[in-house]
């Protein structure tokens, strides 16, 4: 007998957990061809989930566009989603590179905070 599906999954169910293993999500793929998305990246969905003309789309890609009519970090869809890091990565790098989501990596900081700045807080917080 076969319990209820649960979460955002259709193929999820009670009973037996994820009837679909992350590897067939991505197609055995345990990488992104891209650079790695960095877990602050906010994703945007490039056109209001017009995706014809790109083939057929895996309904975790959907879902992706879906959540990322607002700006979403990677970090928030994974959770979302309730998929591993690794597997969103691919999937945000398959999207990518069909030109369905633009993605805005958060700026680096040229230079460190200097170590008494550092200090003072932990000291700081450690009086609370």
């Amino acid at each position: 007998m076969r319990g209820e599906a649960t979460g955002p999954h259709d193929w999820l169910d009670a009973d037996a957990g994820p009837v679909v293993r992350p590897y067939t999500v991505t197609g055995g793929r345990v990488r992104p061809i891209g650079p790695a998305f960095d877990l602050l990246a906010f994703v945007v969905a490039a056109a209001p989930e017009s995706t014809e003309g790109f083939g057929v789309l895996q309904p975790e890609h959907r879902r992706i566009l879906g959540l990322a009519q607002q700006p979403v970090s990677v970090a928030d869809l994974a959770a979302d989603l309730d998929l591993a890091l690794g597997v969103v990565r691919i999937l945000l790098d398959d999207l990518h590179s069909a030109r369905l989501i633009a993605l805005y990596e958060p700026p680096a900081s040229a230079t460190h905070p200097h170590d008494d700045i550092l200090k003072a807080v932990v000291n700081g917080l450690r009086a609370l």
